[in-house]
Parts: C-alpha cells; sequence; structure tokens
C-alpha cells in the first residue's frame, strides 16, 4: 500500500504502486504513473504525462514532468519517462519533451543527479550518470551511460556526449563529445581520456591503452578529422572500445569538441 501524506494531493487517477511514499504538500496530477517502492518528498510537482519507475528517491522541491520551455510548444500530449533507481536530489527540474522532436524526455536507470539540475525537453539520459549541483542540459541533448557532469556544466542544445565521458567543474559544453573523454574549460576542451573512471568500471590494461593511442589519434596527430576517422577505424578491427568512437564520430551533428 502506498504511504500518502495527508497535506499532499493526489489526484485519483493517478497511478501509484505498492510501496510508493509521498511526503507533505506534493502534488501529483492524473498523468502520472508512479513505480513500485519509489519515495517522493515534499513540496515537489508531478505533472503531466509522466512514467516513473520503481525505486526512485525524488527528494524535496522537485518538479517532475513540467511542460517544456520551448516558445513552439503549444500543449501537445508530450512524455517524461524515468527508469528506476534513480536519485533526484533537492530543486531538480526534468520537463517533458516536444512534438517538434522525439516528444519525449527519457532518463535511465541508476542516475545520481543532485541538487538544481536541470533536464530540459527530449533530452535522453542514459544509466549510472552523475550530474553534479547545477548541471544543466539545454533541449534535445543527449547523454551517454556512466558520464560524469561537474557541478555548474551547462550543455547546448543538440549536443552529444558519449559514454564514459568526465566534464570538468563549470565546463561549457558547445560541441559533441567522443566516449571516455575529459573535458574542462569555458568553452571546454580535451584533456585526454578518462582513466580513472575507466579503471574503476574494470577496464584492461590493453583497453585503455587503446583509448589512449585512439585519443592521439583524434586530437595529436595533426589528422584532418577524416583522416582521424579512417585510422580509428582501422584501430577498431582489433581494439573494440575504439569501436564506439567511431561509431560516435559517423553520428556527430554539432562537430566534436577539439
Amino acid at each position: 500500500m502506498s504511504a500518502i501524506h495527508p497535506t499532499a494531493i493526489v489526484d485519483p487517477r493517478a497511478r501509484l504502486a505498492a510501496g510508493v511514499r509521498v511526503g507533505p504538500y506534493t502534488v501529483i496530477d492524473g498523468d502520472v504513473e508512479v513505480g513500485e517502492g519509489t519515495t517522493i518528498g515534499s513540496h515537489c510537482v508531478l505533472t503531466g504525462h509522466t512514467t516513473i519507475g520503481r525505486d526512485n528517491r525524488i527528494f524535496h522541491f522537485c518538479s517532475v514532468g513540467e511542460a517544456n520551455q520551448d516558445k513552439k510548444y503549444r500543449g501537445e500530449p508530450t512524455r517524461l519517462v524515468i527508469g528506476d533507481r534513480n536519485t533526484v536530489r533537492e530543486y531538480c527540474s526534468i520537463n517533458r519533451g516536444t512534438a517538434q522532436d522525439r516528444g519525449e524526455t527519457t532518463v535511465g536507470n541508476d542516475n545520481w543527479i543532485m541538487a538544481y539540475c536541470h533536464i530540459a525537453h527530449d533530452c535522453v539520459v542514459g544509466d549510472h550518470t552523475v550530474f553534479a549541483n547545477n548541471a544543466t542540459l539545454a533541449g534535445h541533448v543527449s547523454i551517454g551511460d556512466h558520464t560524469v557532469l561537474g557541478g555548474f556544466t551547462g550543455v547546448h542544445q543538440f549536443v552529444k556526449v558519449g559514454a564514459h565521458v568526465m566534464a570538468g567543474v563549470s565546463s561549457v559544453v558547445l560541441q559533441d563529445i567522443p566516449p571516455f573523454v575529459t573535458v574542462a574549460g569555458h568553452p571546454c576542451a580535451p584533456h585526454g581520456i578518462n582513466s580513472e573512471g575507466l579503471k574503476r568500471r574494470g577496464f584492461t590494461p590493453e583497453a585503455l591503452a587503446a583509448l589512449k593511442r585512439a585519443y592521439r589519434t583524434l586530437y595529436k596527430s595533426g589528422l584532418t578529422l577524416a583522416d582521424a576517422k579512417a585510422e580509428l577505424g582501422r584501430q577498431a578491427q582489433s581494439a573494440p572500445e575504439v569501436g564506439a568512437i567511431v561509431e560516435f564520430l559517423a553520428t556527430s551533428t554539432r562537430g566534436i569538441v577539439r
């Protein structure tokens, strides 16, 4: 049975699974579905066509599923979908999508989203990411698995950030970031591969060596981007991790941080 504080306002059409806890003064609209074991703090607003998975922790004063901040939005029935086991700390805002894009904002599983973060319309956030306090995603941004955004990092609209990226504090991300790369600065610049993070996730010394070679090819060799892509394609034949970089570069639309 769900545990709803008597001061909370929950639309009777909302679908709250077993074990959901709702804190004082929280408001949940009728198009919201919340999975088993999820905890919602006090003074939150959950609205829109929003689906939240199981065992999430949403702390106080969060806005989840509100209308997006796109001036073209005319109230279309777009969505927000949040997976399982995410932690969303105080004062975060996560907006639903727009009809001009995929119509859905998506947050995966096991993410750690600290206070005052913002995830805008039509963003896609993978799994096991960390957003430090005040990290902000503009609309249509894609964030790969295991990526870490330092505090006050801002990501420009339509930017793609690859898996296992590390962005230092207050990074300004204006272009795509290939997988495995560490960046920092305003605007951000590349500073090697995310070696420490990759070691923690079990990447072998051989894989790390291949990725360091790929980084040198892309950033230090003096090759044009086209020639670097061709060389990385050859390296990927013996190093599958490099293949992830090749695939990312093939889909990049804003150019890469370089």
